[in-house]
């Protein structure tokens, strides 16, 4: 199972990058979603895939006996996931008003062009 994340996290890397050097912003920000996805499964995957009892100790005990679900990892993942959906509004807001004034969502199209004096 950690094999199968570790490849679908390097797909996703690899598109992110791939759509990010795209002139268009649309594929930009697809692959800044996908970027922020790959991430999120690195955390996970980096937490251990366990399955156990929740953290808790019990008031006899000073250490886990047993095998128990990483609570950190989880907690991580939450807070980037809630901070992406944050920048992802931002950048579709930015996106769409960029439209608006320039009428193009090319790269190339929003670079001045310099004159020679």
């Amino acid at each position: 199972m950690e094999v199968i994340l570790a490849i679908l996290i390097g797909v996703l890397y690899a598109a992110g990058i791939y759509m990010m050097v795209r002139r268009s912003l649309v594929k930009l920000l697809i692959g800044l979603i996908l970027l922020g996805n790959g991430a999120n499964m690195l955390i996970f995957l980096l937490g251990r895939i366990t399955k156990g009892s929740p953290p808790v100790i019990p008031e006899d005990a000073r250490v886990f006996a047993e095998v128990y679900a990483d609570p950190i990892p989880q907690a991580l993942i939450l807070t980037a996931i809630v901070i992406s959906f944050g920048l992802q509004a931002f950048a579709i807001i930015l996106l769409k008003q960029v439209y608006i004034v320039n009428a193009s969502d090319d790269l190339d199209d929003l670079n001045p062009i310099e004159e020679e004096i």
